[in-house]
């Protein structure tokens, strides 16, 4: 597995670069990040079971706690919806991936080429609450 996250994390810093997206929400650290499906390589997307297709994204939120000693990774309650342009709302349904101390929360977002979403992903941790949005665009390559 720790192989595979890895492989995961390779593929994920070879996208293009771009400003770190993190919010800090009390003592939460969360990152996030989207990007299209078939960025990942096709063992990574079957061991996660994520479909991978032109058509689809994939979005990745950590939430990190930076009162413990190291910032670990901490589990996490979250809810989102991506709303695109003409107004019509994706809920997202985020499920946990845990690779050793290591914990993803992923959701998936079929899309049309050029559609842009607004993003709302709430996030809960031990009473702490607050939310991220941001702005994304999926091109079908």
């Amino acid at each position: 597995m720790k192989a595979l996250l890895s492989a995961l994390l390779l593929t994920l810093a070879a996208l293009p670069v771009q400003a770190e997206q993190l919010k800090n929400i009390g003592n939460l650290e969360v990152h996030y990040s989207s990007f299209p499906s078939t960025f990942l390589t096709p063992e990574i997307a079957s061991n996660y079971k994520i479909q991978r297709s032109r058509y689809s994204a994939v979005v990745n939120v950590t939430v990190l706690d930076t009162n413990l000693e190291g910032k670990p990774a901490v589990p996490a309650v979250l809810t989102g919806q991506a709303k695109n342009l003409i107004g019509n709302v994706k809920n997202l349904s985020f499920r946990e991936i845990r690779e050793g101390a290591a914990i993803y929360y992923i959701a998936e977002l079929k899309h049309a080429n050029e559609e842009s979403f607004n993003f709302s992903i709430d996030v809960s941790q031990n009473g702490t609450k607050g939310n991220i949005g941001f702005k994304q665009t999926f091109y079908v390559d």
